[in-house]
């Protein structure tokens, strides 16, 4: 966290933003970012996303540039994460290397569960749901999508996935651009 809160306040200064103009192009009160670059609050990824879009740089610039190249992700190397307020897990399936365009993981929404609210960010989003069914609603439209099925829309616009059932849903995500 430490590293990110300086590349934050590293890049605000590099092109000349107050925090009060940082505020204005994300939507976070200068006293949140304000914590975040001190070090004092923690920032969820969606949020982090949301500066480096309002910064004009990738997200990875603010984490530690890979050191060697890892192509194959073996089974067991494989962690499950969650992002802070979700209780959707998350694998990471993508191999670590400079300049790489798409993230893969592996979701898994819980019985009954919203993916946290309608979001949009640049790229491209492909699903392929593996069990279960995950319902997502893109720009106010929603699109039930069963075991065996996938779907692939822009990210640009409003989306929100949410599992309808009872019991857990996985699907394989490959997304633009990399989040991690």
């Amino acid at each position: 966290m430490q590293e990110v809160s300086k590349k934050i306040r590293e890049i605000r200064k590099e092109r000349g933003l107050t925090l009060k103009e940082l505020s204005e192009r994300t939507g976070f009160s200068i006293s949140f970012l304000s914590q975040v670059e001190r070090e004092t609050s923690s920032i969820a990824i969606t949020s982090l996303k949301k500066i480096a879009d309002s910064l004009h740089v990738p997200i990875t610039t603010f984490f530690k540039a890979y050191d060697n190249e890892h192509f194959l992700v073996n089974k067991e190397d494989q962690k499950s994460f969650l992002i802070e307020g979700s209780s959707t897990e998350y694998i990471r399936l993508s191999g670590t290397f400079q300049d790489r365009a798409l993230e893969s993981l592996m979701v898994t929404l819980q019985p009954e569960e919203k993916h946290g609210h309608l979001f949009s960010h640049q790229g491209e989003e492909f699903l392929y749901v593996l069990e279960g069914a995950v319902v997502v609603t893109i720009d106010g439209d929603d699109y039930t999508v069963y075991a065996g099925d996938s779907i692939h829309y822009p990210s640009g616009k409003p989306h929100l996935w949410t599992n309808p059932l009872e019991e857990k849903t996985r699907f394989l995500c490959i997304l633009t651009p990399v989040i991690l």
